[in-house]
């Protein structure tokens, strides 16, 4: 008899969405960002994407078989963290850092709290703040598009040049041309606003992300970055640059480390954007999207403890 017809106690909302499907949904939605980083970048941003993959699955199934647990790595959910956390490292890295960084973000970010869903911050995210901690230098080694990591020089982000005062009309800033389609330094998956936006918009329409986290996490950070002075002139470029794009539709929207109530969603959209703009304006870093959403994140529990709906019927 199909399982379908059997009666049995609630619930009774049935789904055809698993987790394989939708982490399908979002390396189909990453594929334009990454393409668009090897065209960039070259060979050498090809090859940390790939090593990155790779340390992120080995690492998984590693680990879930040292600790006795089914392994799940046919559920791409590793292989997710592992393009994320190549996205956010710079083109001239080493391949050991993407290593280090993947099999941080699996077993101690995601394993050891226990897998898929029971991790309180992004992996990736947690992985790249961890590389910057320890390789300041590796981490923050921006090279121009179209150069080796071999021969180049390291070249400032848009960011670092807004925040050490110069003119955004000057010959130092890209045009926001290039900022918008990604020919820009920066780390691999942060440069082309353009793809990452498609790929956020793929999502969206499939149903994966809701718009909430995305839609006021970059309007916030928007308001507060004209709010703590930065000038309407200054605001597109602001935008486009460094991880906010990359951050809000495919970092802040994590299911695990994110709120699931929707008053809970915009007020961490509302937060994230807010943290973003005040890091990035009073702050000694000239990014601020990775630290912004790990702290949201820590508060995640907390803002659902304070959004989650009435039960019906509960005794007080």
């Amino acid at each position: 008899m199909d399982s379908k017809l059997i009666a049995s106690s609630s619930p009774h909302i049935r789904s055809e969405e698993t987790v394989q499907r939708i982490m399908l949904d979002v390396v189909i939605a990453l594929m334009p960002a990454m393409i668009g980083s090897i065209y960039y970048f070259g060979f050498n941003a090809f090859k940390l994407i790939l090593v990155s993959i790779i340390s992120a699955v080995v690492s998984e199934a590693i680990c879930q078989k040292a600790m006795k647990r089914p392994v799940t790595v046919s559920d791409l959910s590793a292989v997710v963290t592992g393009i994320l956390l190549a996205f956010n490292i710079p083109a001239s890295a080493p391949w050991w850092l993407a290593v280090v960084g993947s099999a941080f973000a699996i077993i101690v970010v995601k394993q050891l709290f226990g897998g898929l869903g029971s991790n309180f911050m992004n992996p990736a995210l947690a992985a790249r703040a961890m590389l910057l901690t320890s390789w300041p230098a590796l981490m923050t080694n921006f090279i121009a598009p179209g150069k080796s990591a071999v021969d180049a020089a390291t070249v400032a982000t848009p960011l670092a040049i807004m925040k050490s005062g110069a003119n955004v009309a000057g010959s130092q800033m890209p045009l926001l041309k290039d900022m918008f389609f990604g020919n820009i330094s920066g780390c691999l998956g942060e440069t082309s606003a353009f793809l990452l936006i498609l790929g956020g918009i793929y999502l969206l329409v499939r149903g994966v992300i809701n718009w909430r986290i995305p839609v006021f996490y970059i309007g916030t950070t928007a308001l507060m970055l004209l709010v703590f002075g930065v000038g309407a002139e200054q605001l597109p470029y602001q935008l486009f640059a460094g991880g906010l794009m990359l951050g809000a539709f495919f970092m802040a929207t994590d299911y695990s480390s994110s709120p699931v109530t929707p008053v809970g969603q915009i007020i961490f959209g509302i937060g994230a954007g807010f943290l973003t703009a005040l890091i990035r304006t009073k702050g000694g870093y000239p990014e601020g999207v990775s630290y912004s959403i790990l702290l949201m994140n820590i508060a995640t529990p907390l803002i659902e403890r304070f959004t989650r709906p009435k039960v019906f019927g509960e005794v007080k």
